[in-house]
């Protein structure tokens, strides 16, 4: 089994210690991403919906990055700050999965800076 690490083309800042997506036997793993600025580090503040594309746009670029597009993509872990968000960040999420949607798992929890959402996916890579 070799992993390789499949890294954001925008990243110019350490985040933590994590590799932004890790691709092996044909699957590519995202981890959690979220609003934030990745020249600086710094979150990215505003709304539940400016929140939640930012953060989706983010996992478009892991994946674009990969070989894949957001049809690629097979589940999703969402976190969300507030539940009583759900409706609003549910509208824009329904945005980037047209068709056949990944299953998806939803929760609220305690995110890191105050940020209103982090979300993961796992997709598999196309064979070329």
């Amino acid at each position: 089994m070799t992993k390789v690490e499949i890294k954001h083309p925008d990243k110019t800042v350490s985040t933590g210690a994590y590799s932004a997506g890790v691709a092996v036997d044909g699957w590519l793993f995202i981890s959690g991403q979220g609003p934030l600025d990745l020249k600086t580090g710094q979150v990215v503040e505003g709304t539940i919906e400016e929140q939640t594309r930012l953060t989706l746009e983010h996992i478009g670029k892991i994946l674009a990055a990969a070989g894949c597009g957001f049809e690629d993509v097979v589940k999703c872990t969402c976190h969300l700050s507030d539940i009583a968000d759900f409706d609003a960040f549910n509208r824009v999420y329904a945005e980037f999965f047209p068709g056949v949607r990944p299953a998806r798992t939803t929760v609220q929890s305690v995110l890191w800076g105050g940020i209103k959402v982090e979300i993961d996916a796992i997709a598999r890579i196309p064979s070329r």
